[in-house]
């Protein structure tokens, strides 16, 4: 019997659609990227409210929190390294990909004042745009909008948690077989199947055992695209994930996909698609080879707390209210987002050297 929410949601059809047209098998990377980003239904490109402190409700509440809306602290003492890096590059302009609700560029650009002299967003979805320019509405004369990177750029480039929502390709290790793992139509419902595939990670994983695990092709691609067009410039990454070693750990042996709705989270990327967010944890060390080996220099690795400690995040703390202050704590405490969120910095091909403050203390870089 076929599904008939299936039949009923445009996103769902689309994807039928397109798994019919690919033969029946379609690899889990594109399916992330039509539940996501498919033009007006897929999750970041529907009208939803998505990021918050609060879970959903009858007036609608979000489905996860970023840094930027714990404390408006986050992006002040982002916007101390912005500062350092466009001195060091001599350059004004500082680019956001996936900038959410605004709150990072709000406070970035609240901070730095006139150090910053154009502010470019790029970000594929026509509702958060909307959100992006009613909260930016002060510094409209420095804030702009694109939908893909251009042919040149000089400046800052930060991401926070981008390369999270970039596809992944999922990889499955049966029975000492590896395959891709795909996403086919039976009975009406989208279910995953497997084919064998000359993929691997970029790692052997210790062990016989039966794994499933993912490569971040389309996140070390964005890397490399970046270092073929900054000019001059840095680039900061901040996101959850781990070194090469750590991501495919033998116990890892589930996978890092996990979905993200009204504040719980769940493994099931294949239900309720398009109602709520699919992200994986990002390999670091592959980001980071992507970039050194298309040219950008790798400034620094660590940890979200270090980061923000090394910048300054604890000065003026004393006069903050309780609440203020256990917001910050959130930032950087280790069971909380200090640790599992890491910073990654890249500065531009050929650019004079320079110490980010960010990793002027427990910097990771050789652990990568």
């Amino acid at each position: 019997m076929t599904n008939p929410f299936i039949l009923t949601s445009p996103l769902q059809a689309d994807i039928a659609k397109a798994i019919e047209s690919a033969g029946g098998w379609l690899g889990f990377d594109v399916f992330m990227a039509l539940a996501l980003y498919q033009p007006g239904l897929g999750y970041y490109a529907r009208d939803s409210l998505k990021f918050g402190l609060m879970p959903g409700g009858v007036k609608g509440g979000s489905d996860f929190v970023t840094a930027p809306e714990l404390s408006p602290r986050f992006g002040q003492t982002l916007a101390r390294q912005v500062a350092q890096a466009l001195q060091a590059s001599g350059t004004t302009e500082v680019w956001e990909f996936g900038a959410g609700s605004g709150a990072l560029a709000q406070q970035v650009l609240d901070t730095l004042g006139e150090q910053v002299t154009r502010y470019t967003i790029v970000d594929l979805s026509s509702s958060l745009r909307e959100r992006q320019r009613e909260r930016l509405a002060a510094h409209a004369g420095k804030v702009q909008w694109a939908t893909e990177l251009p042919a040149r750029m000089r400046g800052v480039v930060l991401g926070n948690e981008v390369l999270d929502a970039m596809p992944v390709k999922l990889l499955a290790r049966l029975g000492g077989v590896w395959h891709e793992r795909g996403v086919v139509l039976h009975e009406g419902r989208f279910t995953y199947a497997d084919c064998p595939t000359d993929l691997r990670p970029p790692l052997e994983v210790a062990g016989r055992h039966d794994y499933v695990t993912e490569i971040h092709p389309q996140a070390e691609g964005f890397v490399r695209t970046l270092a073929d067009r900054l000019e001059a410039g840095a680039a900061l990454l901040l996101d959850y994930g781990f070194p090469e070693h750590e991501y495919y750990h033998p116990q890892r042996d589930m996978g890092t996909v996990m979905c993200h709705r009204a504040h719980l989270l769940d493994a099931d990327a294949l239900a309720d698609v398009g109602e709520k967010d699919i992200t994986a944890h990002v390999n670091f060390t592959g980001i980071a080879l992507a970039g050194q080996e298309a040219g950008l220099q790798v400034l620094g690795y660590t940890s979200q707390g270090r980061f923000l400690l090394n910048c300054g995040l604890l000065g003026g703390l004393e006069d903050a209210s309780l609440a203020e202050r256990a917001m910050v704590q959130k930032l950087v405490n280790e069971h909380e987002m200090g640790e599992l969120f890491k910073v990654i910095a890249f500065g531009a091909k050929n650019s004079p050297a320079w110490e980010p403050m960010g990793f002027s203390a427990g910097d990771r870089t050789h652990t990568l």
